[in-house]
């Protein structure tokens, strides 16, 4: 897990200086940012159904018929999904799945989108909805094309839940220097939780550890790492 900060910036360039060489599929919600990926040559850009649910969940009161019906479609993607977790498919029955039962309801629901728009309010939260996701959706529906990709980024979003909730506590980091550090730490500790090591456990041990370090350049600090001080702590196990 990687958090990044640069001096407070979202902007396309930070984006394109921290991925310039990167090759694979690159998913995110609809910011505008992430647009010159489209059609960049190695990288497959996919969407977030989650963000596009939450626009449509939002004009349920202004639109309640347009908006249900766009939620019920999108739920039966995700019931697909339930499915293809339920029978423990692997990353090819998924993708097959997919194809099979998903991809005629993106299909349908493209249509549907064409066909309703001039129905909605002009500027309303319906016409948001709308346009946020006819926008993006051929990046939303390539997630059927691989059953290793997402339908959505909840794993991400989950895993800066704390972060967020931090930064809407204490607003400031006071200066940038200690942004880049939090970054550091958020991006250790969230490795932890991938790695399933105990964040306590993982530090507590490192600060007793990193003064050895400091004094022996033959030692990598690299080894301290949660990946890596998990492998030592289970072949230490197995040794004793």
């Amino acid at each position: 897990m990687f958090f990044h900060y640069d001096k407070g910036s979202r902007a396309q360039k930070v984006i394109v200086e921290l991925l310039h060489d990167f090759k694979g599929a690159v998913q995110s919600d609809g910011y505008g940012a992430y647009s010159i990926y489209e059609n960049k040559m190695g990288v497959l850009l996919l969407g977030c159904w989650a963000h596009a649910r939450r626009k449509f969940k939002e004009a349920e009161k202004e639109d309640e018929s347009g908006a249900r019906y766009a939620l019920e479609q999108i739920s039966l993607l995700y019931k697909v999904e339930a499915m293809a977790d339920e029978q423990n498919l692997d990353d090819q029955q998924r993708t097959e799945l997919r194809k099979r039962l998903a991809y005629p309801i993106l299909q349908a629901f493209e249509k549907w989108i064409e066909s309703y728009y001039p129905k909605v309010i002009p500027k309303g939260r319906m016409e948001r909805a709308l346009k946020y996701t006819y926008a993006i959706y051929r990046r939303l529906a390539r997630y059927h094309l691989d059953g290793k990709y997402k339908i959505d980024n909840n794993l991400i979003e989950n895993s800066i839940r704390g972060m967020a909730i931090g930064r809407k506590n204490y607003l400031f980091c006071g200066n940038h220097d200690s942004a880049e550090n939090a970054a550091v730490m958020y991006s250790l500790i969230e490795t932890c939780k991938a790695q399933e090591v105990d964040p306590r456990e993982w530090l507590t041990d490192v600060l007793k550890r990193i003064p050895a370090y400091n004094n022996n350049y033959s030692l990598d600090l690299a080894d301290l790492l949660p990946h890596n001080w998990k492998k030592a702590r289970e072949c230490q196990t197995v040794s004793d």
